[in-house]
């Protein structure tokens, strides 16, 4: 009888010390030609299907979720679809049972989200890929408790990146053809600033092709480069995504077309550093405790790891698929996640980075165009 007792108690501490050892977070990713979200867990080195979420409304089209971000208080997350009738949306769905908590219509192929830290507002790129350009596409502002969009602020040409401060202040974008970051004011809705990152790029694109974001250099016949205009102003950025340092300091752009990251001051909002990295930077991310920072390298098929007190590059690394696409750190800042786009019936991929020692340790299949992640912790 005792020693049932003591077998059961044991049986249950361990049970109970196996579960605190498991790591208290899932990973979500999208994918947009199959309008469908895939929750992992990490499992030893790799990571493992949690379960599957449909999302979109339309069975006979492709509705397009690019982007997924979690609520500050991992209570709900929030995808883009970029299609519609005619505008896309954002969605937002419960953490725990995946049920639609509500959904807000935006603009044109929206993008990026980014959720204030008290919960209340979400903004949203509308990066609208098909048309003529120049032309001014908004951010949408979305109130989250109703899910009642409050504007479309209008912005710059093709808004692609978008992130709101720790301190909830500000959300800074970033502006691929009109090659800018623009600085909201949170509580008014305004834009505040914007500086220059670049002369400016031309993407008219005939559809939505995440894969071209790196051309080639403008023909003979395009506008030559004003004499005044030096250093950054003499090239083209294409800022695709913009991330803030955890103190709020320091703005990190990956420039998709000048194959750097660039580091501004957020508070005099002037270039710090430019740090060469692989060709096609497209998603740049800082470690939870600020020290460095990863770069997707779309058209290198790598990532570039970033010594972000020296803001050098410590290290490029090759990726399992071509079509580099999102990153994610784990919590704890040991691990990070970095997707790659499917190439016609070839899946797409998760790898799984130690960043103790610089190597993917394993990568998982992830079917119909992996784009965005994000963690859900737990």
């Amino acid at each position: 009888m005792v020693r049932g007792l003591m077998a059961g108690a044991l049986a249950v501490l361990a049970a109970a010390s196996l579960a605190a050892q498991e790591p208290r977070y899932k990973v979500g990713i999208v994918s947009e030609s199959g309008d469908i979200v895939t929750w992992l867990r990490p499992q030893g080195n790799g990571l493992v299907v949690d379960r599957v979420v449909p999302v979109g409304i339309m069975p006979a089209d492709i509705d397009g979720p690019h982007n997924i971000t979690m609520a500050p208080d991992m209570k709900s997350y929030f995808v883009t679809i970029a299609h519609g009738v005619p505008f896309g949306t954002l969605w937002r769905f419960d953490a725990r049972t995946d049920s639609v908590m509500g959904r807000a219509t935006v603009e044109m192929f929206p993008t990026t989200i980014a959720v204030t830290p008290d919960g209340e507002f979400a903004f949203v790129a509308n990066s609208d890929f098909h048309g003529d350009r120049p032309r001014t596409n908004v951010v949408s502002i979305v109130h989250v408790p109703t899910m009642a969009k409050i504007t479309d602020l209008p912005a710059c040409d093709m808004p692609h990146g978008v992130k709101v401060n720790h301190a909830g202040t500000f959300a800074y974008v970033s502006c691929m053809n009109s090659d800018e970051i623009l600085e909201i004011d949170t509580n008014t809705f305004g834009i505040t600033r914007r500086v220059k990152i670049g002369k400016g790029h031309n993407m008219n694109m005939a559809g939505m092709d995440h894969a071209a974001m790196n051309h080639a250099p403008p023909s003979a016949g395009s506008s030559p480069t004003p004499p005044e205009q030096t250093g950054i102003l003499a090239k083209e950025c294409a800022g695709t995504f913009v991330s803030v340092s955890p103190d709020d300091k320091t703005l990190y752009v990956a420039c998709n077309y000048g194959n750097e990251v660039q580091v501004w001051d957020a508070t005099a909002l002037t270039l710090i550093k430019e740090i060469p990295v692989g060709v096609g930077a497209y998603n740049v991310e800082p470690s939870p405790d600020g020290s460095i920072g990863i770069v997707t390298n779309k058209k290198d098929q790598s990532f570039s790891i970033l010594d972000l007190k020296a803001m050098t590059e410590l290290a490029r690394i090759k990726t399992t698929k071509k079509i580099v696409h999102g990153v994610a750190f784990s919590p704890d800042g040991k691990v990070a996640y970095v997707s790659q786009e499917s190439i016609g019936s070839d899946p797409g991929a998760i790898d799984v980075v130690d960043l103790a020692t610089r190597k993917v340790v394993s990568t998982i299949a992830i079917p119909a165009q992996p784009t965005g992640l994000t963690i859900f912790k737990f």
